[in-house]
């Protein structure tokens, strides 16, 4: 009985709940605008600070009759900005308040609103619209975030319109000004371009930025000051070595990351600096160098390091709550100082732990932090000589096997990349990774959608094929098959392109070798050797499909399926006589190999290439000026007078 009485006992409470609430909506609806007026004047003051009420008013339909009164040209202003104050304070509740909001398409009647000429109401407008696009659960494209609406927002004057604000007498005003800025300038050349030569008051906007980097200024000016003149240096705007970056910018965001900075402002300013050092090699080791930030972020592992050093309570609840975001920072911080100088990288690993943290970041629950780990690893396994230590001492193979098991794509993307370098003829870690079924893993990474994964799937195998036994080179060749061999073979990005061919020339190395490998797959191949010189491309493609030739060539038994095929010999007499002088010379290591006359058969082989001209083209490549194709013609033709 209790189970046909609890459905009757939810309505009737959900009934008390909402009664109370009705009558604001109904008057809503009264056919007299002054009434109307003052209901959502009453609503208003019944909404602050009242998140039951909120919840109430948004079940019972509030939101829908708010947005047409707000939009109807017959409302007086006073009553649109008055429903404006109202919807913006029931986005002010919860996080359903403003999926609520979402869905009764809050945000173009909002936008809609910014186009009346009274300022009271736009302002109304602008505080709501801000509060939801501050939530969590707001869709960011909803707005203008990518580079095309930067480019929209430069080309309606935002930078000559914003720039003046940044001398306003306010604060806030100054802030704003400068946070736009740090928007439209992120990764946009042309925004860039632009702000380095605009002035306010006869005072370019960089020395405008620089004096709002000194340490008298709030921090949060200093940030988003860097941040902007960051930006301004990776679009090329401002030099790497000018002075207001390496003596003001740098310092400034390291300055950022000590240990007596908010937690949000350590994650802002190191974020901010891996960003700006990421690809000059001269200003991460000037970093490295400065105000000990290696060991300094070694402390971002360690937050909060007591509970005594944070005495507000709910600062230490907020903080705990965030501390991944320390981790990350460090480790996106960590990757750009690692990315070139060998001795940086031995300093980062000999950080207390590093290689530990390093591990355990590859496992932890945030992606973000994971995706932060890998990218760290990657930066440290360019070095050959921790790739020989740490990471074997550490066995990092292991965690980074199982974050490629099954991760989103941007951090596969990363963790294959770091795969690749793990697989290089010198690193111990080689052999136990392919004992881990690493080539079933790159097999299926060939196949993905994803340009970079498949071409870090086919460089890992590559990697792999390098000088290796005959068994890994057969598993494969097996695991790829002929038909995604040819996939990858004709895929349209050249660099899939070229991580195929090398694989194949790695594959076809050493005779026995070679020979295997064409008793079984040699039709294929040389059906695929046709198809690319026979194709549109480049220079650097025909000559390493001549070069997988010319190893074809230099196996006992395969190269009768050169001899034997026409087709192949007369192309290889055309590039011999090609323009390109890397063309000829690869054609003619085929050459070389195929009339090498200490091999058995290799009269037969001279008197059919003698037949196809091929001697009179060496006599003339023997006079050629490029001292390379000389040489090699000449060392040819002493085959044939042997």
């Amino acid at each position: 009985m209790a189970c046909v009485l609890e459905a009757p006992l939810r309505m009737s409470v959900l009934s008390e709940v909402t009664a109370s609430s009705r009558h604001y909506v109904d008057r809503l609806f009264d056919l007299d605008p002054q009434k109307v007026l003052q209901g959502v004047i009453d609503m208003k003051n019944a909404v602050i600070g009242n998140n039951k009420q909120k919840a109430n008013l948004i079940v019972l339909g509030a939101v829908p009759r708010l947005l047409y009164l707000l939009q109807q040209e017959t409302s007086s202003t006073e009553l649109r900005t008055e429903c404006a104050v109202v919807l913006g304070s029931l986005a002010m509740g919860t996080e359903n308040n403003v999926k609520s909001l979402l869905d009764c398409h809050i945000i173009p009647a909002l936008l809609q609103g910014l186009l009346s000429p009274d300022l009271k109401f736009i302002e109304a407008c602008l505080r709501c619209l801000r509060t939801i696009f501050i939530s969590p659960v707001t869709p960011e494209d909803l707005l203008y975030t990518g580079p095309d609406h930067q480019t929209i927002l430069f080309n309606r004057g935002a930078v000559q319109n914003i720039a003046h604000l940044l001398v306003s007498t306010s604060y806030k005003v100054r802030m704003q000004a400068l946070k736009c800025f740090s928007v439209l300038a992120f990764e946009n050349p042309q925004v860039s371009m632009t702000l380095v030569n605009v002035s306010v008051d006869g005072e370019l906007l960089p020395q405008i930025f620089v004096k709002m980097l000194q340490r008298d200024k709030p921090i949060e000016m200093q940030l988003t000051s860097a941040k902007c003149l960051t930006s301004m240096c990776r679009a090329g705007a401002i030099r790497t070595d000018d002075p207001c970056i390496v003596l003001k910018t740098l310092p400034c965001l390291v300055r950022m990351c000590s240990k007596d900075r908010l937690l949000e402002e350590r994650v802002e300013g190191a974020e901010t600096l891996a960003y700006l050092i990421e690809t000059d090699v001269e200003l991460q080791r000037m970093a490295s160098i400065t105000d000990h930030l290696i060991v300094m972020l070694a402390d971002y592992f360690k937050y909060p390091s007591s509970v005594s050093a944070i005495t507000d309570i709910k600062r230490l609840d907020h903080d705990l709550k965030h501390a991944h975001e320390l981790r990350q920072a460090a480790f996106k911080l960590y990757a750009s100082l690692g990315a070139n100088d060998e001795d940086i990288r031995k300093k980062i690993i000999e950080t207390e732990n590093m290689m530990d943290r390093i591990v355990n970041g590859l496992s932890e629950s945030s992606i973000k932090v994971r995706l932060a780990a890998v990218r760290c690893l990657h930066s440290l396994s360019r070095s050959v000589q921790q790739l020989r230590t740490s990471f074997q001492d550490h066995a990092v193979w292991k965690p980074l096997m199982k974050v490629l098991q099954n991760a989103p794509n941007e951090i596969l993307v990363v963790a294959s990349s770091t795969l690749c370098n793990l697989l290089l003829e010198f690193s111990p870690s080689k052999e136990p990774i392919l004992e881990s079924g690493a080539i079933e893993l790159l097999c299926s990474l060939t196949q993905s959608e994803n340009l970079a994964l498949r071409v870090n799937g086919i460089w890992a195998l590559m990697n792999m094929a390098f000088q290796a036994e005959q068994k890994i080179k057969s598993d494969i060749l097996r695991g790829l098959s002929t038909e995604q061999l040819f996939q990858l073979l004709s895929d349209s990005d050249v660099n899939v392109l070229m991580k195929t061919l090398g694989l194949l020339r790695n594959l076809l190395s050493t005779r026995p070798h070679i020979d295997h490998i064409m008793s079984t797959h040699g039709k294929q191949i040389m059906q695929a050797v046709t198809l690319i010189l026979e194709g549109e491309h480049n220079i650097e493609v025909k000559e390493q499909t001549l070069c997988i030739l010319a190893n074809i060539a230099d196996g006992t038994t395969a190269k009768e399926l050169i001899m034997t095929n026409d087709d192949i010999l007369q192309k290889i007499k055309y590039y011999m006589s090609h323009s390109n002088a890397k063309l000829q010379l690869a054609a003619m290591f085929c050459i070389s190999n195929l009339i090498w006359n200490e091999e058995e058969g290799s009269q037969e082989r001279q008197d059919k290439l003698r037949d196809m001209g091929i001697v009179d083209i060496l006599h003339k490549l023997s006079q050629s000026s490029d001292p390379n194709l000389c040489d090699k013609a000449k060392t040819a033709l002493q085959q044939y007078l042997a």
